[in-house]
């Protein structure tokens, strides 16, 4: 294998990317980038400045004017905001109801894009999550990777990671889904070059070493 080795890891939310990611980072002696907490601390910024997220412009003018330091470590990711660590804020539910207005802010879009791909060309070897790395970010990663999950599947994960309501979590998943696929600027889709892993029966051990075979071939 190169030393140069850049993955990309898209798919829906619930699907397994973080864990998977991080794992095959690890296994890889990789980085790891989560971009998708890169949109959600842009939203806790937003939020914190009490925007309206129907101002699109407003929206980027915060976003454009925080610093976002992130940390690629995959046995120890962190993004801060203007110093401040946001670990635990992005992942609350104030924060995912909004992530998806703030990441379809075309510009929003332009100027994350543009960071994620500087921490990929610094980084060499990483392993990046999201929903438009194939087609956007990285579209010539070495593995272009989709990884799904049936619905029912995925809301009985996010719903025992987060202690909540099956239902509540599973109409809250197709809220997301189809404001990410829908949206005009980058949205969620498979790469017509990308491997396509249904980790419905799969366990995390068996999707990272499918993976690892396929990065070997």
């Amino acid at each position: 294998m190169t030393q140069t080795v850049v993955v990309a890891v898209d798919g829906p939310s619930g699907s397994g990317k973080s864990t998977v990611s991080k794992r095959l980072a690890a296994k890889l002696d990789a980085r790891y980038l989560d971009t998708g907490a890169m949109y959600r601390a842009a939203t806790w910024a937003v939020l914190q400045a009490d925007a309206q997220l129907t101002d699109p412009d407003g929206i980027y003018k915060i976003v454009s004017a925080a610093s976002l330091e992130i940390v690629t470590d995959p046995q120890a990711p962190s993004i801060s905001v203007d110093g401040v660590n946001v670990d635990g804020p992005i992942r609350g539910q104030e924060v995912t109801k909004a992530v998806s207005a703030v990441a379809a802010v075309p510009a929003v879009r332009q100027l994350l894009v543009d960071l994620q791909r500087k921490i990929i060309a610094e980084a060499g070897r990483i392993v990046v999550e999201g929903r438009d790395i194939g087609t956007v970010v990285a579209p010539d990663a070495d593995l272009k990777v989709y990884l799904t999950a049936s619905e029912h599947a995925r809301a009985a994960r996010r719903s025992a990671e987060h202690a909540a309501d099956h239902a509540a979590t599973a109409a809250d998943l197709r809220r997301r889904d189809h404001l990410d696929s829908t949206r005009k600027t980058d949205p969620l889709k498979q790469a017509a070059d990308a491997v396509v892993l249904d980790s419905t029966e799969l366990g995390i051990d068996e999707v990272v070493a499918e993976l690892l075979r396929l990065l070997d071939k």
